[in-house]
């Protein structure tokens, strides 16, 4: 197993694709960190989708989930994903949230 971070960035607007688990490979989703940089609370929604699929409500982590102005959240995880699995987020106002995953890689 290889610690690993699978992402560090902004969501979009819109579902953005933040990682897809490589040919050959799984991984275990350890810990999310969502940082709020702005003056008012903002919220995120995160889907692990299987390979084939599409973010829907039937693979949604979190659902509008409310991070307060300035603030950190801090997520403990471990769910494991499969080769082409993939996550997916989005934030409704634009630039508010940043996402740091991390996990281990098998």
């Amino acid at each position: 197993m290889i610690p690993a971070r699978f992402y560090q960035g902004q969501p979009g607007t819109g579902e953005t694709t933040l990682y897809t688990v490589p040919a050959g490979k799984s991984v275990i989703l350890k810990h999310i960190m969502v940082t709020n940089t702005t003056g008012s609370a903002a919220t995120f929604t995160l889907s692990l989708v299987p390979s084939g699929g599409s973010p829907a409500a039937s693979n949604r982590l979190y659902v509008a989930t409310s991070v307060p102005a300035n603030s950190l959240v801090s997520l403990a995880l471990s769910q494991v994903m499969n080769q082409g699995d993939f996550l997916s987020a989005l934030q409704p106002t634009t630039n508010a949230l940043t996402m740091h995953i991390s996990g281990v890689l098998i």
